[in-house]
């Protein structure tokens, strides 16, 4: 099947994004806007079809259209997100996210992102974090059992989601920071410890067979291309100070 990345343009407003981690700093929003069109241009030139929504210029961190939903191939679920602030971006994916998927919603007291939300074939990784919740958990579980689906929790801390700190290889491996989340329920899997010295290099994106991730974490690059991987390195450095990694930047599905 042919991949989809959905992504949407840099919203005027970047500076005021969310921060829950980062010491804020001055994000320069021409340079910001042309990395994440570098961004869709690595995504495109592996292989993917790229849907580029146009800008929400009130929501500042409608870039990162990762974390409003959570689309699986047999549905999408819109997410209520942790952040009060960006819960209206929400609705706006969903109108797109009608033309190709079933549409299921996240009910109150249940919060969740998108970026602690991580699929391995039939396995949901769910991040419990400032950001997801228990309940929200609980709702994924009920929703998603009918499609043969286990979310399985995972405790995060000192991050901001999961993702922050655990991301898929390919495979039954994973790259991780320990520091960051409770390894146990990823006992399955053969993972990799980014080094000490890039505790923030656990977010990568695999796709076509190519590791997407920052230029801003060599040693982490060495430490995959040593294993055989392929590896794309992009720079991202304005949406860094934004709290963002590659995952956060667009929604992939299958067509």
């Amino acid at each position: 099947m042919a991949l989809i990345a959905i992504t949407r343009e840099v919203s005027p407003r970047l500076n005021e994004c969310e921060l829950t981690w980062h010491t804020r700093q001055r994000i320069d929003l021409a340079r910001a806007i042309a990395q994440h069109r570098e961004y869709q241009a690595c995504l495109a030139g592996c292989g993917v079809r790229v849907v580029s929504l146009p800008a929400a210029p009130d929501l500042p961190d409608s870039v990162f259209v990762e974390d409003p939903a959570l689309v699986l191939d047999e549905v999408a679920v819109i997410l209520n997100m942790g952040a009060p602030s960006r819960r209206p971006e929400a609705p706006l994916l969903a109108k797109t996210l009608a033309a190709y998927r079933p549409i299921q919603y996240l009910r109150a007291p249940a919060m969740a992102d998108g970026g602690d939300l991580l699929r391995i074939g039939r396995l949901l990784l769910a991040g419990l974090s400032r950001r997801t919740n228990r309940e929200a958990i609980s709702q994924l579980q009920k929703i998603l059992a009918p499609y043969g689906y286990e979310v399985r929790p995972v405790a995060v801390k000192k991050c901001l989601h999961l993702k922050s700190a655990c991301s898929y290889l390919g495979g039954e491996s994973l790259l991780v920071n320990r520091d960051w989340i409770d390894p146990q329920p990823l006992r399955q899997f053969e993972l990799f410890d980014v080094p000490a010295k890039e505790p923030d290099a656990s977010n990568v994106l695999s796709i076509k067979g190519t590791i997407l991730m920052p230029a801003s974490f060599p040693e982490t690059r060495r430490l995959l291309e040593d294993r055989g991987l392929r590896v794309r390195a992009i720079d991202l450095s304005e949406l860094q100070k934004a709290e963002a990694g590659v995952t956060c930047c667009s929604l992939i599905l299958r067509s």
